[in-house]
């Protein structure tokens, strides 16, 4: 079974940092492109972060040059640094596996979300 299991949010105050990560197992880490998404309180799934099987990465508007995505093969983890946190950043952060059917977001597709990790920012 494919899963996703994300970890390291919480509380944080405006202008704070966290760091989140992710174990994958169940499929060969290393071969797909992953993401992050997010959901805030009332709203949406909202794409984050995207990294290549490659590194190539790439980032929504709202979060660019504030969070930063990776990935560790060896372990197969994936990594969201995220710097500069303002309460509009409040939301679930979602580990996600791009595939070619699943959940649409943003014109991209995902076949298999995490349960995701809270983050809240606020003073």
């Amino acid at each position: 079974d494919v899963q996703l299991q994300a970890s390291g949010g919480g509380v944080v105050q405006p202008g704070g940092s966290l760091r989140l990560s992710c174990v994958v197992s169940g499929f060969h880490y290393s071969n797909f492109a992953m993401s992050w998404l997010r959901q805030a309180p009332g709203k949406g799934l909202e794409r984050v972060a995207d990294i290549m099987n490659d590194d190539r990465t790439d980032y929504a508007d709202s979060v660019k040059g504030r969070f930063t995505i990776s990935r560790d093969n060896a372990k197969n983890a994936l990594y969201l640094q995220m710097n500069n946190l303002q309460p509009e950043d409040t939301a679930v952060y979602r580990c996600t596996k791009r595939g070619f059917r699943g959940t649409v977001v943003s014109g991209r597709k995902y076949d298999y979300l995490g349960q995701g990790t809270q983050v809240t920012v606020s003073s």
